[in-house]
């Protein structure tokens, strides 16, 4: 993967963080995307300062004018990219009948329309070339009912179908689309959903009063775990797979 160029987004933290870094260690140029300026630009720097070549690139992805902008730049100053990874996210919790339609709206600007935004873009320009590899972050929650994450949960799904069916229209032109289906990992967004310090075990635990089983390997991902995965999809070892979706949850929602 050495000398590659990879589009991230979400990259100011969390699970978009972690896949920079993992990319950035095995010698990808990373093109860090976040609306988070000050966070974007603090993480860079940490990469920097461990060996890891990463731009940032501080854009709302909900913004189609700004995407194409940023991608158009990204390439001018850096090259051609080879990778896009997906890994921007929100999460707005809340029974689905009660849901704002601020929330709604949101959740599917940033989780589905940012998707569908920043792959055409970049798969548009990886298409003459005919190459290269998307990863979309999911959730396993696009597979498995949750209360409370109605929002969350249909928008993950609308990312997942249409990065498969991306993988299945561009596949002829060697580009691969691939799915990673997180569960619970400890990530701000996840402690944001605790009620109290047994937060972190009851997720582990399970709630079954709300239908959750717990996590059957005992921990919570790390946001590495999510990324070796990433990592795997992108390289060269997974050259003959497409339209996967590969969970990473510890068993959560028990192989579904």
């Amino acid at each position: 993967m050495d000398g590659k160029i990879a589009l991230v987004t979400g990259a100011a933290g969390g699970i978009g963080a972690a896949v920079a870094r993992s990319l950035g260690e095995r010698g990808v140029v990373v093109v860090a995307v976040d609306r988070d300026a000050d966070g974007l630009r603090r993480t860079v720097q940490k990469l920097a300062a461990d060996g890891v070549t990463a731009r940032a690139f501080p854009a709302d992805i909900t913004d189609r004018a700004a995407v194409d902008a940023l991608v158009d730049s990204a390439e001018r100053r850096l090259g051609p990219l080879d990778f896009l990874v997906n890994a921007a996210g929100v999460l707005h919790l809340g029974e689905a009948r009660h849901l704002s339609d601020q929330d709604w709206d949101a959740t599917f600007a940033v989780n589905a329309t940012g998707v569908f935004v920043m792959s055409r873009a970049v798969v548009n320009r990886m298409v003459p070339r005919r190459g290269g590899a998307v990863v979309t972050v999911a959730s396993n929650a696009a597979g498995t009912a949750r209360t409370g994450m109605a929002a969350y949960a249909a928008s993950k799904a609308a990312a997942t179908m249409f990065t498969r069916c991306l993988g299945l229209e561009v596949a002829r032109h060697g580009i691969r689309c691939n799915l990673v289906a997180p569960g619970s990992t400890d990530t701000p967004m996840l402690s944001s959903m605790w009620r109290d310090r047994s937060g972190r075990q009851t997720t582990i635990a399970g709630r079954p009063e709300e239908y959750r089983v717990g996590i059957p390997l005992g921990r919570l991902a790390r946001p590495a775990d999510v990324a070796d995965a990433v990592t795997f999809l992108l390289s060269d070892r997974a050259a003959h797979i497409t339209l996967h979706s590969l969970t990473v949850d510890g068993g959560a929602a028990l192989g579904v």
